[in-house]
């Protein structure tokens, strides 16, 4: 669909611009020569300061103009809010643009927002696996991106030019590996290695040891409850979205804890100094 072309002249829209959104215009602008980078976003502070301090062109609270002349289109918005932005402005997108999203759960997204996408149009599903606790525009960061993986879901009627031009631009802003797989994978895989760790961290923070006592917190229990800091709205969407897989993930994980507990009561020092050693190997192995 999207023809290759020069990056000084891409026209770049992104749909809205808080952590993710702004990072990712903040990037592009500091990485990327492109013709024109917009954004749309309902927040005119947020829109206000990142046009005044030159990070983006022009901000838009009525995406028609930018939607009708971008070649691509970076959603950054939560899974609800871009289905509804999608139906609602389905019209106005320029012909053969190219549209991504950067959601953390893929497989009723993308598979609603093919339903409804117009034959000139073409969307790959992408998700950043960058990001901070903290909310909004304000926290965004040009650098957030440095050294990070990247997921992409083409599908079968993905064009080749697209994914290349999608790929240089991920590259560009600072990821360092981009994963393509299905997006019935990315969220199985996902619901292990994200939104699993979320769970335990939020069920850490709320139990009832903690309750009106922080003494003795080391900075192994804050590294274990750093993402416990969440973005609620964000990720109860998620979770719920991806309900089954990380269903199956928190079984697993009862089942895990179950044995550890045992082999302690049982003074099985053995399997305990097993246990230890083959997570030490395991956690050097994914070299990060």
């Amino acid at each position: 669909m999207l023809k290759l072309k020069s990056m000084s002249d891409l026209n770049i829209t992104i749909v809205g611009i808080g952590l993710i959104g702004g990072s990712y215009a903040k990037a592009i602008r500091k990485n990327i020569k492109t013709n024109k980078l917009w954004a749309i976003d309902i927040n005119v502070d947020a829109l206000n300061e990142a046009e005044s301090s030159g990070v983006i062109d022009n901000g838009y609270t009525e995406p028609q103009y930018p939607l009708e002349h971008s070649d691509l289109v970076i959603l950054c918005t939560y899974p609800n809010a871009t289905m509804d932005f999608l139906k609602n402005n389905m019209r106005s997108f320029k012909k053969n643009a190219l549209i991504t999203d950067t959601m953390g759960m893929k497989n009723k997204i993308v598979s609603d927002i093919l339903s409804i996408m117009r034959d000139d149009l073409e969307f790959i599903g992408g998700h950043p696996m960058s990001g901070r606790e903290l909310v909004g525009y304000n926290h965004s960061d040009a650098d957030i991106f440095k050294n990070a993986q990247y997921i992409l879901t083409p599908s079968k009627n993905t064009s080749d030019s697209s994914l290349i031009m999608l790929k240089q631009i991920i590259k560009s802003i600072g990821f360092n590996k981009i994963i393509e797989m299905s997006p019935q994978t990315h969220d199985e895989k996902i619901a292990f290695t994200s939104q699993l760790p979320h769970i335990i961290a939020c069920t850490l923070m709320n139990n009832a040891s903690l309750d009106n006592n922080f003494q003795c917190v080391g900075g192994s229990f804050k590294d274990a409850t750093r993402v416990a800091d969440i973005n609620s709205q964000l990720w109860s969407e998620l979770i719920l979205e991806n309900k089954d897989n990380i269903l199956n993930e928190i079984s697993n994980f009862i089942s895990d804890i179950t044995d550890i507990y045992n082999v302690i009561k049982c003074n099985d020092r053995n399997s305990l100094e097993f246990f230890m050693n083959k997570s030490r190997a395991r956690r050097k192995e994914m070299n990060i």
